[in-house]
């Protein structure tokens, strides 16, 4: 993938690894386009970004995905890269009397139909261009997940799954297909204590170090994992899952 002179969108970038990201990109001279829900917030990231854009998008509404890809196909025909990154977590209790499914669907609609949507709706410009590239969020818990958070992981291990099929599919078009399977970082994703957690990495951290695999192409299988992530990506294979689930989730 071209690290410079593209034109980027990313969605669930007003916050998090998408901001970050998108700010990564930017600064190495790409135009970018951030997508969220709060035009206020949307203003003041892009205020002191020029070629940093903000374009409204809720992934729950299919009429919202519809008026971001005919902007696009007005204003950004040239669109060669997706960053799809917009994600929800929320911790479940499914002994608790009377669980509701509602926190379950909440995240499905998010975490998958939102990044299918989403490129559906976008792949036929990207199909268009001469060196195109989707990168999806998975997470690291797509391999060993947390009991807790029992719909976010599947989620994940769901995205780790079809994008491997996406990316045998697109193999010849071609459109380059990359995972980002981050770690636990410092960000809002489960409530504001995970951004100060000392526990969890820091997200520019995590920035910096996916932007140097990027550079290197350093992305076997498509998979874009920070060298301390590996272990849980192949404890199944390595016959160390039990002990890691175990260690992830103790009685």
């Amino acid at each position: 993938m071209k690290m410079t002179g593209n034109t980027i969108l990313v969605t669930g970038g007003t916050s998090g690894i998408g901001r970050v990201l998108a700010e990564a990109f930017h600064q190495r001279g790409n135009r970018v386009i951030v997508t969220g829900r709060r035009q206020g917030l949307l203003d003041r990231i892009t205020a002191n970004r020029p070629g940093l854009i903000g374009l409204p998008l809720d992934l729950a509404d299919p009429g919202s995905l519809s008026r971001l890809a005919n902007e696009i196909r007005r204003h950004f025909p040239d669109l060669n890269m997706l960053i799809a990154n917009a994600g929800i977590s929320r911790a479940e209790d499914l002994t608790a009397d009377g669980w509701d499914v509602g926190d379950a669907e909440a995240i499905v609609e998010t975490n998958i139909l939102g990044v299918l949507r989403v490129t559906a709706a976008l792949l036929p410009i990207l199909k268009a261009q001469a060196d195109a590239t989707i990168i999806a969020t998975s997470s690291n818990l797509a391999f060993v997940p947390r009991a807790d958070f029992p719909t976010y992981c599947a989620s994940k291990a769901f995205l780790h799954s079809w994008l491997q099929s996406l990316r045998h599919q697109l193999r010849k078009v071609p459109v380059e297909v990359l995972e980002l399977a981050p770690p636990y970082v410092q960000t809002e994703l489960t409530g504001s204590q995970q951004a100060s957690d000392p526990r969890a990495m820091p997200v520019d951290a995590y920035v910096f170090e996916v932007m140097q695999l990027l550079d290197q192409g350093d992305h076997p299988q498509g998979e874009v994992l920070l060298e301390r992530d590996r272990a849980r990506r192949w404890a199944e294979r390595d016959g160390r899952y039990e002990a890691v689930f175990a260690a992830m989730n103790p009685d």
